[in-house]
């Protein structure tokens, strides 16, 4: 149903017995029929506060506090295990694609893996037989499954007769991978030099040096200003009398040396920069004014879903946020964040976070060295988790706009020609806000290509709605330092690119998304939750109408992300328990869409929670479930019957009450 509705309740319409209260505010108003009203359940549709970038569980740790009962329902399972079981019996590596690719296994008998094809088969998981794929996807995207024969689709690429696996034509392939490869992997020897620290960051190190250099000027400076003050409060004379030195080791004199040679290298580094923009250069131009943007989303923005929005209408997307720290160091998990698919290029961003400048400038330059595909660098600024801030990364550079400035500034002198943008919060306090100041700052000090708000406070994190007047004042603040820079240091700034300004928080439907553009000051407006409830939001916001999808349009789009998840984690037995894990993690949003037809009173804003309702048929009864037994039943019907041993805990405690 694509009629364009308006928002207003209908005249005459009756009202929910719900609304007669005096305060129903967090209802989604359902009409009367669509409600199922049982004793049992008054207690198990409580909902708590979901978090627009939730933890990623590579740095959730430590068990979640607070008082037993109040809590038991709110915030995360931090605790919970997401390591799979692995096959009983692994095939060689060198074997999955058969014995005639030419491969053969160096470890020979002393292999630990399976080398009879015929033995592995006897003993893999049953083939995959549903209704959603009859055949491999895998297969039907790249023309080859690299699956081989650890596929469990493999009947349908698998000739039993002459015991081979079964391709299509070359030039067919060739067509396929070109529209449907991905991007940005590093190679072996590049993540190699990394985690073997051979990798010369060497523009890293002069940016840091130069920025060394101005801080220790400043601190010469600071130090001599102290002691005259100090001298003139005494009254003492500032020369001493002269005595005899005491002999120094030769260590002592060397090391000496080293500090006056590193301090005259100081000086001359700061005589040459300090009235210079050192960390500007040309960059390649950043466009994102009404673009349709994506959040940088933990766990559940991995690149298939990324791709799936690229379908649904995104016209930029983010990578999950990366630490820089392991990137540095060449973690494989870290590294499989800046993958891209061919379809999300251009307009890809990477975000990192980091607490120093030397984090910022070697991470951001390891990026541009060993990946190609980047629109731009994005520095997190405004990350709540816990365990971040109290590292000084995320929304902790807040707290030190210098410090948040020097990781930008050494960012974009290593990036090349790629831009470097931030993203920020309102502050960290409730009640205290400081957006206005540091974006002062950051027109007058650095050269980010972009600056990202979102109108809330770490403290508030995603409880209470964003603060969009806030928002507008910020952005009218944006643009008058923008006119004053022009006009006192025309000189100075190179760049004559108007720094892009994006607005972030609560955009759930169309309507919030053209409200906040009447914003001239605004160049677009960043969705998050409302993308993983509604995928299809950006198909509003190009019809300017409310979309009811009915619950196979929706079905279809859970599809697609299956199958996109299949061709990125592939389709062996771990490939399928990572599909359908993260397949669940989407589900943990996506079942929250109320659907326009059932409502009384549309649209249904993130922070409303209807009363326990049923769909207009079964199917979609079972997307609304917030049990997270029935996602799991809905990832059946995309790949196959849940395995024994397969383990899924919703990060959130508010949807795992059935468990």
């Amino acid at each position: 149903m694509s009629e364009k509705r308006n928002l207003d309740i209908e005249a005459g319409h009756e009202p929910l017995q719900v609304s007669k209260k005096q305060d129903s505010r967090g209802i989604a108003h359902i009409k009367p029929e669509f409600i199922v009203t049982t004793s049992a359940t008054s207690s198990t549709n409580t909902y708590a506060p979901q978090q627009e970038e939730p933890v990623s569980d590579r740095m959730a740790t430590g068990n979640s506090g607070g008082k037993k009962n109040k809590q038991k329902k709110r915030g995360q399972n931090k605790s919970r295990n997401i390591i799979q079981i692995k096959e009983q019996y692994q095939l060689c590596s060198k074997l999955v694609l058969g014995s005639e690719n030419g491969q053969t296994c160096s470890f020979g008998e002393q292999c630990r893996y399976v080398h009879d094809i015929n033995e592995y088969l006897q003993h893999k998981k049953p083939e995959i037989k549903i209704e959603q794929f009859q055949i491999c996807p895998v297969f039907e995207t790249l023309g080859h499954c690299p699956m081989g024969f650890k596929c469990r689709f493999l009947a349908s690429h698998y000739d039993p007769e002459a015991k081979s696996l079964q391709r299509k034509p070359e030039e067919e392939i060739k067509k396929l991978y070109d529209v449907n490869h991905e991007v940005n992997c590093i190679t072996p020897d590049k993540k190699l030099d990394l985690i073997k620290k051979r990798f010369s960051f060497e523009k890293s190190d002069y940016i840091l040096e130069i920025i060394d250099a101005i801080q220790q000027e400043y601190r010469d400076g600071l130090n001599e200003l102290n002691q005259r003050e100090k001298a003139s409060k005494t009254g003492e004379d500032e020369t001493t009398e002269a005595g005899e030195e005491k002999p120094k080791a030769p260590q002592v004199l060397q090391r000496e040396q080293e500090l006056r040679e590193k301090r005259q290298r100081q000086k001359d580094l700061y005589l040459e920069f300090k009235d210079t923009r050192y960390f500007s250069q040309e960059k390649k131009p950043l466009d994102l004014n009404n673009k349709k943007i994506v959040s940088p989303l933990t766990t559940v923005g991995n690149l298939p879903y990324r791709r799936l929005m690229r379908k649904l209408g995104a016209d930029v997307t983010y990578s999950e946020m990366a630490l820089a720290v392991p990137l540095i160091q060449g973690t494989n998990s870290e590294w499989a964040l800046p993958k891209a698919h061919i379809s999300e290029i251009p307009g890809f961003g990477v975000q990192i976070a980091c607490a120093k400048a030397w984090q910022a400038a070697k991470a951001a330059e390891a990026l541009t060295s060993h990946v190609q595909d980047l629109s731009e660098i994005n520095l997190n600024s405004g990350c709540p988790i816990d365990l971040l801030y109290r590292q000084g990364s995320g929304s902790a550079l807040l707290d030190n706009p210098a410090r948040m400035i020097r990781c930008l500034n050494s960012m974009s002198y290593v990036s090349g020609d790629v831009p470097v943008t931030v993203k920020i919060r309102t502050g960290t306090k409730d009640g205290h806000p400081m957006a206005e100041g540091l974006v002062r700052r950051l027109v007058n000090e650095t050269d980010v290509a972009a600056i990202t708000l979102h109108g809330r406070t770490r403290q508030q994190r995603y409880t209470r709605s964003a603060d969009w007047d806030y928002v507008k004042k910020v952005s009218a603040t944006l643009r008058e330092a923008e006119s004053e820079v022009e006009e006192k240091q025309k000189d100075k700034r190179e760049s004559k690119l108007r720094i892009q300004f994006v607005g972030n928080g609560d955009v759930n439907n169309f309507e919030d998304w053209y409200k906040y553009m009447e914003d001239k000051n605004m160049d677009s407006v960043m969705v998050a939750r409302g993308a993983l409830v509604k995928p299809w939001i950006f198909e509003e916001i190009e019809a300017q109408q409310h979309l009811d999808k009915s619950s196979q349009e929706r079905l279809e789009i859970l599809k697609d992300y299956a199958r996109f998840a299949m061709d990125h984690w592939g389709t062996d037995e771990y490939g399928i328990s990572q599909s359908r894990r993260f397949f669940c993690e989407f589900m943990s949003f996506f079942h929250r869409y109320v659907p326009l037809g059932i409502c009384e009173r549309f649209p249904v804003l993130l922070n409303e929670r209807p009363p326990n309702w049923k769909g207009r048929d079964d199917l979609e009864t079972l997307m609304g479930s917030t049990d997270a037994n029935d996602w799991i039943k809905l990832s059946e019907m995309f790949f196959g019957k849940m395995d024994e041993n397969f383990v899924f805990l919703p990060k959130h405690k508010s949807n795992s009450y059935s468990n």
